[in-house]
């Protein structure tokens, strides 16, 4: 089963009302951050590609690298699978997320069929890749799908958001917060997106490329 799909501003404001109505803290954390953006990405392979070189890097330089990417044409997967490790490694690559996305352009994967596929199917799929663990599927799953009942609990700004929204003695791990956002359903995806939001307002910096 598919579910919900976000597809709109409009199905997001309706997410942030229902979370509003289910926990007050939300409702709070609201009244700071404003509206919700939609955080609509294009699927497929670049978008899988993007989330890779997000990976344990900075907002700021998941951008930069992305941008000499695109610059080089290494965004095509044929181009990138005949880069010299080289070319890779001048955008900013480090040889393990090279290992990485020459194996995601190498795996041929039907991504316009994952559109059709249950939420844990498209996890499933992605993370039997090297380098995709479940944080970046469910990134994927909510950003480039469009899942309203995704969530990334092992992202560590949302973990920080939480522990701040709701006045936690220390950050929850990524099983506690899992659990802490059944509560969420059936629009975890659009907690997701509050709680980032509202990172970015404690923080003063993103917490999502």
């Amino acid at each position: 089963m598919v579910g919900r799909i976000i597809e709109t501003e409009l199905c997001v404001a309706e997410g942030a009302e229902w979370l509003a109505a289910a926990e007050p803290r939300f409702a709070h954390a609201l009244t700071l951050t404003g509206p919700l953006p939609l955080r609509r990405r294009p699927d497929g392979y670049q978008a899988v590609l993007g989330a890779i070189v997000s990976q344990q890097v900075s907002v700021a330089a998941a951008n930069a690298i992305w941008g000499r990417i695109e610059a080089a044409g290494l965004h095509d997967p044929l181009l990138l699978l005949a880069a010299s490790e080289d070319d890779l490694r001048a955008c900013g690559l480090s040889r393990q997320k090279i290992r990485y996305a020459r194996a995601l352009a190498g795996a041929g994967i039907d991504f316009d069929a994952l559109r059709l596929v249950p939420d844990e199917e498209i996890v499933a799929t992605l993370t039997a890749l090297p380098g995709i663990g479940r944080w970046t599927a469910e990134i994927y799953a909510m950003f480039s799908l469009g899942r309203a009942d995704v969530f990334a609990p092992a992202d560590l700004a949302l973990q920080e958001a939480a522990r701040l929204l709701f006045d936690l003695p220390e950050r929850p791990k990524e099983k506690a917060l899992r659990e802490m956002a059944l509560a969420w359903s059936p629009w975890r995806a659009v907690a997701a997106r509050l709680l980032w939001a509202y990172y970015r307002v404690a923080k003063e910096r993103e917490g999502i490329r």
